[in-house]
């Protein structure tokens, strides 16, 4: 599917704020409701737009101790990486994880209720033989940044 500008910008704003009103948005980009509104749901059919969603603050609902951990495996093959992956995405308490170059084989976010339960996890994973060689912890202490990226065209 091609995207024009006016696409672009309905998806950045939306982005932004999924809670926008039909008019809000079509005054946005400059279109009327109903072509704009056309747009939209040519976009969400076409899986461009999978969704809407609330950003909740988890510290407001409950207290959780945000921890970033590098992962390297011990080998490095397919039935390696599908048997790790497969626990991480069984556990609730992390909640990103992404496979990245340069040494290290995975960068994980886990959300604990403290340190030790934090700790717990790792020494549960490391008896549970899933191949981690070595890891490294990294607690956060704030957040500097968090936001969606501008949606952008690319020339």
């Amino acid at each position: 599917m091609k995207l024009d500008r006016y696409d672009i910008k309905i998806l950045d704003i939306l982005a932004r704020d999924g809670r926008i009103t039909k008019s809000k948005l079509a005054e946005a980009i400059n279109l009327s409701v109903s072509p704009c509104w056309e747009r939209v749901r040519r976009l969400e059919k076409a899986g461009i737009i999978e969704g809407y969603s609330a950003r909740i603050n988890p510290a407001m609902v409950v207290k959780r101790t945000p921890v970033w951990v590098q992962i390297e495996l011990k080998q490095h093959n397919a039935d390696s990486f599908r048997r790790f992956e497969g626990v991480v995405n069984e556990t609730p308490e992390v909640t990103e994880c992404v496979a990245v170059g340069g040494g290290v084989d995975y960068l994980i976010k886990v959300e604990a209720d403290s340190i030790d339960a934090y700790q717990r996890l790792i020494d549960a994973w490391l008896v549970s033989d899933i191949g981690i060689e070595r890891y490294f912890t990294y607690i956060v202490t704030k957040t500097v940044k968090h936001e969606s990226p501008p949606i952008q065209l690319d020339t």
